[in-house]
């Protein structure tokens, strides 16, 4: 620890042994550096703040009626729309930046001096607030330049609205014709393919299996319905036998005349609604030539039987022939059904290798067409509402804009930060000299103590004699010490000075600089 301390102490002893010559340069850097600073131009910020904002009153009116034409797009659209080069050229004319030259040359470098200082930031997230500021050493300059860009750049994004819009309807325009012709080719290839396969499309009711399915299973159910009704007509046939078709004088029931009366009734009531082929009447007919065949005699006879009372038909047995009369006409009627369902089945089994195939096509055809339908509707639709927009855009109802802060000359310059830059000189210009003294001390070391020569020289050290001052030395030294920091208190009065007059200061230096004598 010791040793440590011993090289720290001999390190600052170095430099305070060179410490003239270190305030010196301590002085030629703070002198040079603080009138580097004064010479540095004046620089001066106008800035203008404007509210771009697009949702406008319009805007819940055309909800979903109009396409937006994205003006409010954010910070780098805008940025790229204000810093296009027609832009700036625009504004280097205007504000006659370009008095200097007219060559492509001295226009590049202008357009590219004034990129670099144009600043546009947005205020907050999504606010639509942004400001425009702009940097130059002159403060007329900086309030027309900024003025300027501020008018181009709500024109920009009025115009670049309304541009957008009408390209868009022109692409619409394209794009629906395209369209329109391609749904012309879908719907006439469907209409073709349509008749190219009738009888084979499917219904709305499903596809080829599901048709398939559906007709076996009324085919099973036909089956079923036969069986049963044959089941009945077998059962009706059986009791019919067990029935006799006369009754005697005491017998429940009506006589056969009476029967045979009651049905010519109902048979010429039925000849009134219905023609001679409805079952109903055939069924009415056969029973009435059952009842004369039973009795093997004419119209009239039985009528006259049956004016006495000895002699009954048994309505039991009348009923039963009736019966078995329907019942035989849904037997056939039902094996009729079966037959063109059966026949119906095996068509479309034996088309199973044409109807799957044909579905499949008619499946893409429809898709491809509903896709191409849809999608041309809703290009139309597009087109409507970009019309729409336009005609807001025309009539400048979709933007609104407001005007913030104006661009105004600046009173003062707001560059450069000279008193930040004085004290770097002045910190800088210390650090100089203490690293002057160092680099001495160096080059020239000097031993404060005993065992720093013993190690630089590797020999052992006898003794040491201590320094004996005189009054008069030490009087010269306090001197000494005494115009050292004289001196320095003139330089940190002399910072002081100039940071107070920095201003002024610069502005002096700067003429004495320009001035011809």
């Amino acid at each position: 620890m010791r040793d440590e301390l011993i090289l720290i102490y001999s390190y600052l002893y170095g430099i305070w042994r060179y410490r003239w010559s270190a305030l010196v340069v301590c002085w030629v850097f703070a002198l040079i550096g603080w009138s580097v600073v004064y010479l540095l131009p004046n620089q001066y910020t106008a800035k203008g703040v404007v509210h771009i904002d697009s949702e406008s009153i319009m805007k819940p009116l055309l909800k979903g009626l109009t396409v937006d034409s994205e003006v409010d797009s954010g910070l780098p659209i805008l940025s790229e729309l204000l810093l296009s080069r027609k832009n700036l050229e625009e504004v280097v004319r205007q504000s006659d930046l370009d008095l200097g030259g007219y060559d492509t040359k001295s226009m590049d470098d202008r357009v590219k001096q004034l990129t670099n200082s144009i600043t546009l930031n947005e205020k907050g997230r999504k606010s639509s607030i942004y400001e425009l500021t702009y940097q130059g050493s002159s403060a007329e300059l900086v309030y027309q330049v900024t003025s300027k860009l501020l008018n181009k750049l709500i024109e920009t994004i009025m115009n670049s609205g309304r541009t957008d819009t009408a390209a868009a309807q022109q692409f619409l325009d394209t794009q629906i014709a395209e369209y329109e012709a391609r749904l012309s080719a879908s719907e006439q290839q469907l209409a073709d393919f349509k008749r190219a396969n009738v009888g084979f499309m499917p219904d709305e009711r499903g596809g080829y299996y599901d048709r398939l399915q559906r007709e076996q299973g009324e085919l099973d159910k036909l089956r079923s319905e036969l069986t049963l009704a044959k089941r009945k007509l077998s059962e009706m046939k059986k009791q019919l036998e067990g029935e006799s078709p006369l009754l005697d004088n005491s017998s429940y029931g009506a006589s056969q005349i009476l029967k045979l009366r009651k049905y010519r009734e109902q048979l010429e009531v039925l000849l009134t609604q219905y023609t001679e082929q409805h079952p109903d009447v055939q069924a009415l007919r056969a029973n009435i030539a059952d009842i004369l065949a039973n009795q093997g005699s004419e119209n009239d006879e039985i009528i006259d039987i049956g004016a006495g009372d000895s002699v009954e038909f048994n309505p039991v047995y009348q009923d039963l022939k009736a019966d078995i009369n329907r019942a035989s006409v849904d037997v056939e009627t039902l094996k009729i059904s079966l037959d063109e369902k059966t026949k119906s089945v095996d068509a479309l089994k034996q088309a199973v290798d044409v109807l799957p195939e044909v579905e499949a096509k008619l499946a893409t055809l429809n898709r491809d067409y509903d896709i191409t339908r849809d999608r041309y509707l809703d290009l139309i639709s597009r087109r409507e509402n970009a019309r729409l927009a336009q005609e807001v855009g025309l009539s400048g109802g979709n933007v609104a804009y407001e005007i913030i802060n104006t661009p105004r000359v600046p009173a003062k310059p707001s560059g450069p930060k000279r008193v930040l830059l004085l004290t770097a000189v002045l910190f800088v210009a210390m650090c100089a000299g203490l690293g002057w003294g160092f680099l001495m001390y160096l080059i020239q070391p000097t031993f404060i103590d005993s065992s720093q020569i013993n190690n630089k020289i590797n020999r052992p050290i006898l003794g040491s004699v201590g320094l004996y001052m005189t009054a008069e030395h030490k009087k010269s030294r306090r001197l000494q010490l005494a115009s050292f920091m004289l001196v320095l208190s003139l330089l940190v009065v002399l910072f002081i000075i100039v940071v107070v007059f920095n201003a002024s200061g610069s502005e002096m230096l700067r003429a004495l600089v320009k001035s011809p004598n």
